[in-house]
C-alpha cells in the first residue's frame, strides 16, 4: 500500500524524511510522496510526467478492467464507480488549482479544507457563485478602490468633493468640519467657507455609486416600478380616471382607445383607409365634447398644447381655443399667434400675461416649416374660443384643413413681438358655418395691415405640397407626402393597436457609468475632471475655456484721477448660479474620479476586443467556404471579363500611343509588358493560346453555355490585336529611328 509523507515531511512507509530530490507533489492535491516507496506503477516513467503526476489517492485501480492494460483512469471515471462524494471533493480540487484569481496559499488553504472535510459538500458551488458574483461585481469593485471617502476609507455615502479633488461621505465630512478643523483630511488645503457651511452632493458620483450597488444586488435597473400600461385595444371608448388619479374630473384621466390607425405625426385629412371601425374617416363638422375625446380620432393629439408638430418636421394641427387675444378668426382664414412668451413657473393655464418677445423655435418653427413647404395642417375650434363667430357652441370641433401662406414677428397688445400666421382653408369639403355643397377653391390672400409694421416675413416661394389640382378640381398633395417618423406596429386585424417601436441601444453597466460622467459643457466624457464647490463636474479645459480673457478682478479708476480698490469678478458655474472665481484660480483635477473613469474606458475596450474576436472567429469559416466557391464559379465567365476591359482600354490607345518611352517591350520571351493605360493587351496576342488557356475543364452542357462566350472573346481578341500591332509597330520604328539617328551621329564623330 503507498502511503504519502505527513506534515512533518516524513514519509508514512518509511518513516524517514525524503529529501526534496526525492520527493513527488501531486498536481491535484498537492500531498508530497516519496518516489522510493512508491510501488512501480505508480512511478513517473519520463521527466516530463513528473510535473502532471497524479498521486495513488487521485488515481485509484480501474475497478472495470480485469483484462489487463492501463491500471487507473481519471479521478472523475474513478469517482463516478466509487460515488459522487469523491467525485465532487476531485471537481473542486480542480477548480481552485485552475482558478487564476487565487494566490498560492489561498488555493492551499481551501485544498487543506476540502481534504480535511472541514469544508461543506457545498463548497465548490458556493466557490462557483463567488466567482460569479464577483464577475458581476467588478464594477462596484472598481469604485471601491478608486473611489474611498478620506476619512472612512469607504465608499461615500452621499458623496461630497471637496475643490482640491477629494472624496468624502456627508456625515463625514460635516463631523469633520464640526470640529473645527476648516481643512481637507486628505491634503490639508483649505476648505472655503461656503462649502463647509452648504456642502453639494456630487450627483455624478450618487448615480455611479447607485448604479454598482443595483449590479451588485442583481438588479439592473434597480427596485422594479409598477407598469401602468395599456393596450391600445384594452382601453375603453372614452377618458376614464384611476385609482392613481389625485384630482377629481378629467384632470388626471386617463385617454381612451385610440380609434384611427394614423402615427401622431400624420400630415392631412384623416382619411377612411384610416378608420377602421367606420371607414368613414374623421369628417369635417364633426364635435367631440372636450380635447381628450379630440384625440381618440387624431385631429389633434395634444390634450392641452395647441400645436402639434415638430420644429424640423413641420406641424400637423392647431386647436383655436381663445389663449391670445391678438387673434382674428374670419373663418376661411384667420390669423393665428404662435405659442411661447408667458412665465410658465405658476400655474401654465392661467397666466395670460406676456413677459417676453416670442421667437420662431420650437412649435413656432414647425409652423413655420409647414409654411415653407406648403404642408396642410389641421384645425379644431373649441367653444372656449368666445371671440369667433365660427366656434362651436360646445365641444371642440374639426373644421378641415388649412395652408399656412404667410408667417412674420410683430409687436402684441402687451407690447412684445409676437409670432404670427395667416391660416387659409384648403379643404375639398365645405366648412361647417357655410351652406355650400362643394369645398373651397382656391382664393387671393386677404390684405393684412399689420404686415406695414411686421418684421422677419416669411414667405414660400416654390409650389406648395397640397395644392389644387384643376384637372381633377380637388385638393391633393402634388409633391409626395413627408414619411412618418413613427414606426406603426398593427398587431390586431382591425388594425386599431398603435405602438412606437423604439430602437434603443443596450448600454452596458459600464457605459452607462460612462455615459453619466459626462462633462456639462462638452456633453463628452470627462477629460481631466473638475468638480467645483457646487457639485458638478467638468473637463478642465471646458472649465477654463469658458472663462479664458476673464480675470478675477476688474481695475477701477475715479475718471482718471485717482485708482479704486479693485473689484472681483463674479463668475458664476456653467450649469447653476453660484461663484466659482476662487475655484478657477487653482482647479484641481479628482484624480479618483479619473481612474474611475479610465479603468471603466479600459475595461469596455477590453470587453469589445474581445467580443470582435468571437464574431471575427465564428465569421471565419462561413467566409472562406463562400470565397472557395466564389474562386469556382467565376472561373468560368474569366474570358469575358477580361476581354470587356481589353475593349475598352483597347479604344484609349490612339490617346496614349505617342508616350511609347513608357512602355517596355521584351522581345525574346514575345511578351510585351505595359507600363501606361495599354497594359495587358497584347499577353493574349494569339488566339489559339487564348482559347487554350481559356478553355475550362468541364461537362458538355457546360462547354455548350461557355461556347459563345469563347466566340466573343475570339471577336474581341481580333480588335484587340489589331490595336496592339499598330501600338508594336509604333515601338519598334520609333526603336529603329532612334538607332538610325544614333549611328548618324557615331558616323559624323
Amino acid at each position: 500500500m503507498d502511503l504519502p509523507c505527513d506534515g512533518d515531511g516524513l514519509c508514512m512507509s518509511c518513516k524517514e524524511k525524503p529529501p526534496a530530490e526525492d520527493t513527488l507533489t501531486c498536481k491535484i492535491c498537492v500531498t508530497p510522496w516519496h518516489v522510493t516507496c512508491l510501488s512501480q506503477k505508480r512511478r513517473p516513467k519520463t521527466m516530463s510526467d513528473v510535473a502532471q503526476w497524479d498521486c495513488p489517492d487521485c488515481v485509484v485501480d480501474d475497478v472495470a478492467g480485469a483484462g489487463g492494460g492501463d491500471a487507473s483512469v481519471s479521478a472523475v471515471a474513478a469517482a463516478a464507480a466509487s460515488g459522487s462524494q469523491q467525485s465532487e471533493l476531485l471537481a473542486a480540487i480542480r477548480r481552485i488549482e485552475n482558478d487564476d484569481s487565487l494566490s498560492a496559499d489561498e488555493k492551499a488553504r481551501r485544498r487543506q479544507q476540502l481534504v480535511d472535510g472541514r469544508a461543506a459538500g457545498g463548497k465548490s458551488e458556493d466557490n462557483v457563485e463567488e466567482k460569479d458574483c464577483s464577475r458581476k461585481n467588478d464594477v462596484l469593485d472598481l469604485l471601491d478602490k478608486k473611489l474611498y471617502c478620506s476619512i472612512c476609507m469607504l465608499l461615500p455615502d452621499r458623496p461630497v468633493t471637496t475643490p482640491c479633488g477629494h472624496n468624502f461621505c456627508l456625515k463625514c465630512f460635516q463631523k469633520w468640519v464640526a470640529q473645527g478643523k476648516n481643512t481637507c483630511a486628505n491634503c490639508r488645503n483649505l476648505i472655503p467657507s461656503k462649502m463647509a457651511k452648504e456642502p453639494r452632493i456630487n450627483s455624478a458620483l450618487v448615480f455611479a455609486i447607485r448604479t454598482a450597488k443595483m449590479m451588485n444586488s442583481n438588479a439592473s435597473g434597480g427596485p422594479p416600478k409598477p407598469v401602468h400600461f395599456i393596450h391600445n385595444q384594452n382601453r375603453p371608448d372614452k377618458a376614464f380616471v384611476t385609482e392613481r388619479a389625485k384630482k377629481s374630473g378629467k384632470a388626471n384621466a386617463c385617454s381612451g382607445k385610440i380609434f384611427v390607425t394614423i402615427p401622431h405625426d400624420h400630415f392631412g385629412p384623416i382619411l377612411p383607409e384610416n378608420d377602421p371601425q367606420r371607414n368613414l374617416g374623421v369628417m369635417v363638422g364633426e364635435t367631440w365634447e372636450d380635447r381628450m375625446e379630440c384625440r381618440q380620432w387624431g385631429a389633434h393629439f395634444p390634450h392641452v398644447a395647441g400645436i402639434a408638430g415638430q420644429s424640423d418636421y413641420g406641424a400637423q394641427s392647431v386647436a383655436l381655443s381663445g389663449g391670445y387675444e391678438d387673434d382674428e378668426d374670419h373663418g376661411e382664414w384667420f390669423l393665428y399667434t404662435g405659442s411661447g412668451g408667458r412665465d410658465l413657473s405658476g400655474n401654465k393655464r392661467t397666466n395670460k400675461l406676456q413677459s417676453f418677445d416670442q421667437k420662431f423655435d420650437k412649435m413656432n418653427e414647425a409652423l413655420r416649416v409647414s409654411c415653407l413647404r406648403g404642408y396642410p395642417v389641421r384645425v379644431v375650434r373649441s367653444h372656449k374660443e368666445k371671440r369667433s363667430s365660427y366656434a362651436p357652441e360646445k365641444g371642440v370641433r374639426y373644421d378641415g384643413v388649412y395652408r399656412i401662406e404667410k408667417c412674420w414677428r410683430k409687436g402684441g397688445k402687451q407690447g412684445f413681438k409676437m409670432c404670427r400666421y395667416l391660416f387659409v382653408r384648403c379643404d375639398n369639403d365645405p366648412a361647417p358655418w357655410t351652406s355650400d355643397t362643394q369645398g373651397d377653391r382656391p382664393r387671393p390672400l386677404p390684405a393684412i395691415p399689420e404686415l406695414k409694421e411686421a418684421s422677419d416675413i416669411t414667405t414660400r416661394k416654390g409650389s406648395p405640397s397640397w395644392d389644387y389640382d384643376e384637372e381633377k378640381g380637388c385638393w391633393m398633395w402634388k409633391k409626395a407626402p413627408p414619411e412618418s417618423r413613427i414606426h406603426v406596429d398593427e398587431c390586431d386585424d382591425e388594425g386599431t393597436k398603435i405602438r412606437k417601436v423604439r430602437h434603443k441601444k443596450n448600454l452596458s453597466v459600464k457605459e452607462k457609468l460612462l455615459k453619466e460622467f459626462g462633462c456639462l459643457i462638452c456633453r463628452k466624457v470627462m477629460v481631466s475632471p473638475v468638480s467645483t464647490p457646487c457639485g458638478h463636474n467638468f473637463c478642465k479645459g471646458c472649465l477654463q475655456g469658458a472663462f479664458e480673457g476673464q480675470s478675477s478682478v476688474r481695475e477701477r479708476n475715479c475718471e482718471g484721477r485717482r485708482t479704486l480698490r479693485a473689484q472681483k469678478n463674479i463668475m458664476k458655474c456653467p450649469h447653476c448660479k453660484n461663484d466659482i472665481s476662487d475655484f478657477l484660480q487653482d482647479p484641481q483635477v479628482n484624480r479618483e474620479l479619473m481612474n474611475v473613469i479610465e479603468s471603466l474606458q479600459r475595461k469596455i475596450e477590453e470587453e469589445n476586443a474581445e467580443s470582435a474576436e468571437g464574431a471575427d472567429d465564428s465569421a471565419k469559416g462561413p467566409k472562406e467556404e463562400s470565397s472557395d466557391k466564389a474562386n469556382v464559379t467565376d472561373s468560368k465567365p474569366e474570358l469575358d471579363e477580361d476581354a470587356s476591359e481589353d475593349d475598352e482600354e483597347a479604344s484609349e490607345d490612339e490617346e496614349v500611343s505617342e508616350d511609347t518611352d513608357k512602355e517596355n517591350v521584351d522581345m525574346n520571351s514575345g511578351v510585351i509588358e505595359v507600363k501606361d493605360k495599354t497594359e495587358a493587351i497584347l499577353p493574349s496576342l494569339d488566339s489559339g493560346k487564348t482559347t487554350d488557356m481559356t478553355k475550362p475543364k468541364m461537362s458538355i452542357p457546360d462547354e455548350v453555355k461557355t461556347a459563345s462566350v469563347v466566340d466573343e472573346g475570339k471577336q474581341k481578341t481580333s480588335k484587340r490585336k489589331t490595336a496592339a500591332d499598330s501600338v508594336l509597330t509604333t515601338n519598334v520604328d520609333g526603336a529603329v529611328r532612334t538607332r538610325s539617328k544614333k549611328a548618324k551621329g557615331g558616323a559624323g564623330l
